[in-house]
């Protein structure tokens, strides 16, 4: 068995296009090998802004033999009754490529058939390489592709050269006008020329002696060993930044770390604007000193080695130098007027076509906003903050330095309103009122901002599902369902227990004015939306798919309380006699869903017949009780643990009883007692859907 290496050499890949497309590489190549039966060992991937590789090892060399089953005639054609073969069955066997006495009669649903088993010999996996690599190189999916000269396939950049080797042997094929080879190149500065490379096992180091670290994890431990150890030497520490790692890996294919400082008068501009104009434009590295201060250095990660190191610094500080003086600038101009004139400004900014502008969202959100506050009863002070902030959300959309540096929006409110001398909550919660930024993303720490998020979000999916920009399938351009999950989350983390169903209808009336549909229908439309979310984020914590459906077809009103419930029946279904409770109570809510509501009664202890319709009644009233009083506690796991207790008694009530009974009266007493049974267990869970 030999390795694979498979090596696309291109103009300069995007660094957030590589990752994606070497998981999409390792992943699809093994499925690609698996389903034609060439069995392989691990797979490794390689890549650097100017390639795309692979590496399988353990390639078997020939596709597994494959045993076929062939069907025939039927017996009675194939064989006369004395046994001997028809030419039928000879024909048949000459098909299969087996002597007539190897024919097999099996039974089938149709009778007795001939039957043939033919080993299928597997075919040379170069062979079959060189039709699957083609393929899966032009199938490599990327978020925009191109095409080049007259060629008629598209790739993320110009495809410049093709390796693909299988062991000391070259798989031939073309890929467009490109050839491949047993051939890679190295380093374009150091060593521009054509690299052969006799096997697979010799890829990595063969680059390496000519100026190219294929080996992505390799460059990350340079990159971070030499940025940390270079500030050391400044006085101080590196700000930490994982992503801007990730990304400076994918623009070099040799690491060269080196630092250069700016004019200190710099210094004055807020540490946010210094750090993202050193990071956003030049994928510079921000350093700060013991106490967490910036530092006037910053730190770069070059693609080749260089004799005039300080020439080259030079360079970098002047090019940033001009990208500060902008900052700087801009910086200047904002502050020279109010945060009210910057919301006035948003009059002329359209938040969506059909929804109006961004100040007609400031509207909504600072009357959502103060609903919630009044909600929580967060009291006056709470309230005149909220509004504030409410008021301020968006105002740093329409500044200089937000317009150049778009991944402040927030961050230059907070600094701007706290400038101009706003509570110090007001301030953070124009910031934190746009988390969660992504997926596990930190929430909300204030109050103000926990409610400023809940009602920007709450707006944008009320207004979008009000004009019919309803997430379908895979699109969802306004980030809706992201949205939806930060509103449960922070609800959940804040423990919001108003009415989630009360906050949408009065979200959705501020909309009536922008379409023309039922809101009450809109409302739904939105509550069903949410449903889905919580039913999401509950299989991601683990919940298993019944539990999550048992809990959410209840309610999702009380959010906080949905996460209690599921917990407590997770626990509950631990318990050694969950199977039997389960059946029961689903008994009682089947019983209950196939009856009209009109022929179940109230409960009239005079009309029971048998001792064990008077039990549960007893044992019912004197549950019921308990079961409300944990419920206000918030211990929904002894509430769910006195419901169960009441399983032997509608076990002997079922025993002893016909729940159907002729007599109306006593029917509808009986069905009337099994309604208060399943509402009682129904503020937790429908047991109907759990499945047992």
């Amino acid at each position: 068995m030999d390795s694979l290496l498979l090596e696309i050499g291109t103009e300069e890949l995007p660094a957030g296009y590589i990752e994606p497309a070497l998981r999409w590489l390792s992943s699809n190549l093994s499925k690609k090998l698996n389903n034609v039966r060439i069995e392989h060992g691990d797979i490794k991937t390689y890549a650097t802004p100017l390639r795309l590789a692979v590496l399988v090892k353990n390639v078997h060399h020939q596709q597994k033999p494959q045993v076929l089953e062939i069907t025939g005639p039927p017996k009675d054609v194939g064989f006369r009754k004395d046994g001997s073969p028809t030419v039928a069955a000879e024909k048949f066997a000459e098909k299969a490529g087996i002597p007539v006495n190897k024919i097999q009669i099996k039974q089938t649903p149709k009778g007795m058939y001939l039957f043939a088993e033919k080993v299928e010999k597997g075919v040379a996996s170069k062979t079959l390489l060189k039709e699957i690599l083609p393929e899966i190189i032009l199938a490599i999916p990327f978020p925009k592709t191109m095409r080049w000269a007259d060629l008629s396939i598209s790739f993320a950049r110009p495809i410049q050269s093709i390796l693909a080797i299988l062991g000391g042997s070259t798989i031939s094929f073309e890929v467009g006008n490109i050839k491949s080879s047993g051939y890679s190149f190295g380093h374009r500065f150091t060593h521009p020329g054509r690299i052969k490379i006799p096997s697979p096992e010799k890829y990595v180091d063969l680059l390496a002696a000519a100026g190219v670290l294929v080996d992505k994890d390799r460059r990350r431990n340079i990159i971070v060993k030499e940025i940390s150890k270079i500030a050391k030497k400044l006085g101080g520490i590196i700000v930490p930044d994982e992503e801007l790692i990730d990304i400076v890996i994918h623009l070099v294919e040799y690491p060269v770390v080196m630092s250069g400082e700016f004019d200190k008068t710099f210094l004055e501009l807020p540490d946010e604007v210094l750090i993202t104009a050193m990071r956003e434009h030049q994928k510079y590295f921000a350093v700060k000193n013991k106490t967490g201060q910036l530092l006037p250095n910053f730190i770069v990660v070059n693609n080749t080695r260089v004799k005039k190191i300080k020439k080259v610094a030079k360079g970098h500080e002047r090019v940033l130098r001009a990208r500060l003086a902008d900052a700087k600038y801009f910086y200047a101009n904002d502050i020279n007027e109010s945060m009210d004139m910057f919301v006035d400004k948003l009059k002329g900014i359209i938040f969506q076509a059909k929804l109006g502008s961004l100040y007609e969202k400031v509207e909504r959100v600072q009357k959502i906003a103060i609903i919630i506050s009044d909600q929580i009863g967060g009291g006056d002070d709470l309230r005149e903050r909220v509004s504030r902030a409410s008021w301020l959300s968006k105002a740093d959309l329409v500044s200089q330095v937000v317009n150049e540096f778009p991944k402040l929006q927030g961050v230059m409110g907070r600094i701007y309103a706290q400038m101009t001398e706003e509570s110090k909550n007001t301030a953070i919660a124009i910031e934190e009122h746009y988390q969660p930024t992504y997926s596990g993303g930190p929430l909300p720490e204030t109050m103000e901002g926990a409610i400023l998020a809940v009602a920007d979000k709450m707006d944008s999916i009320c207004g979008c599902f009000s004009v019919d920009l309803i997430p379908t399938g895979a699109s969802d351009p306004y980030a809706l369902r992201r949205q939806g999950i930060g509103i449960l989350q922070i609800m959940s983390n804040k423990g919001f227990t108003f009415s989630l169903k009360k906050l949408i209808e009065n979200s959705v009336e501020l909309f009536k004015d922008k379409c023309d549909k039922d809101m009450s229908s809109v409302a739904q439309m939105v509550y069903d939306f949410l449903k889905d979310r919580v039913a999401h984020l509950l299989a991601e914590e683990g919940f298993a798919k019944d539990t999550v459906s048992a809990v959410i077809s209840v309610s999702i009103d009380n959010v906080p309380d949905v996460w209690k419930r599921a917990s407590a029946l997770k626990k509950l279904r631990l318990k050694p006699d969950f199977e039997p409770l389960a059946i029961t109570f689903k008994r009682v809510v089947n019983i209950i869903k196939k009856t009209d509501e009109a022929d179940i009664g109230d409960v009239d202890p005079s009309l029971f017949q048998d001792n064990s319709e008077t039990a549960l009644n007893t044992a019912y009233e004197q549950i019921k009780e308990n079961v409300f009083d944990n419920l206000g506690k918030g211990e929904f796991d002894q509430a769910l643990l006195d419901i169960a207790s009441l399983r032997d008694s509608v076990d002997t009530f079922f025993d002893n009883v016909l729940v159907m009974e002729e007599d109306v009266s006593i029917r509808r007493n009986r069905l009337g007692l099994l309604r208060c049974i399943e509402n009682l267990f129904r503020i937790v869970a429908d047991f109907s859907k759990i499945s047992t």
